[in-house]
């Protein structure tokens, strides 16, 4: 259902996971749509910034050489096949890389939130809603928004701030996460950067256990009455 929300200033903080080069250079992990993703990003962190609002930065780097992954996909050269540590391609794009001060994490798995201190340190900061960014949406946008709800952030999801490797994926991969976003909500990027200013806005919130049935058919529908 729509319902307007506001968010407390002081209690907020931005979240862009993996967006990275690869995904706009490497030809099997191309994200549809990058550019105008990148371009919502852009917008959004600008608008963190000129709120005073945190910004944390996450990449992928896959390091088979201290992690143990025994089904992890490799290329010929026994190197990973996507976000191998020696790729120059890890690197975040330059356009909504972080700016000075603000804080860079490595993950080497989906979810930016399965381990490690990022969640603990940011709810000691009084953080209570986390606006989040990137891509895989149904990857590692999807692990990651489930393990911030399980350690109690609301999520606001900016749906054309996030993107797969097709409408379809992301769309579906949107749709499945709202249909679970318990005490979050879903917008798009002006909602958000509105919110981030300090205003009440309408934005999509869940009700109820798993409404939104979508099809082959209606998915791309319901994705955009979100």
């Amino acid at each position: 259902m729509k319902t307007p929300i506001a968010i407390k200033r002081d209690t907020v903080a931005a979240i862009f996971i993996d967006l990275q080069e690869e995904h706009r250079q490497d030809p099997r992990y191309l994200v549809d749509g990058y550019a105008t993703i990148l371009a919502n990003v852009q917008r959004l962190q600008a608008a963190a910034r000129q709120n005073h609002v945190p910004l944390y930065h996450w990449a992928y780097i896959v390091d088979l050489d201290s992690q143990d992954r025994p089904f992890h996909p490799i290329d010929e050269d026994g190197k990973s096949a996507f976000s191998d540590k020696s790729d120059p391609l890890t690197e975040i794009c330059h356009e909504v890389a972080p700016a000075n001060g603000e804080t860079l994490l490595i993950k080497a798995e989906a979810s930016a939130f399965r381990t490690g201190p990022a969640a603990r340190d940011i709810k000691s900061a009084g953080i209570e809603w986390l606006v989040v960014a990137g891509v895989w949406t149904e990857a590692c946008i999807d692990a990651s928004v489930k393990d911030a709800v399980a350690k109690g952030f609301r999520v606001l999801l900016v749906k054309d701030a996030c993107g797969s490797g097709s409408a379809a994926m992301h769309q579906t991969g949107i749709l499945n996460l709202a249909n679970r976003l318990y005490g979050g909500a879903v917008t798009d990027t002006d909602g958000a950067c509105r919110l981030l200013a300090g205003e009440t806005v309408t934005v999509w919130q869940v009700e109820g256990s798993v409404p939104l049935r979508f099809t082959f058919d209606n998915a791309a529908a319901l994705y955009a009455d979100l």
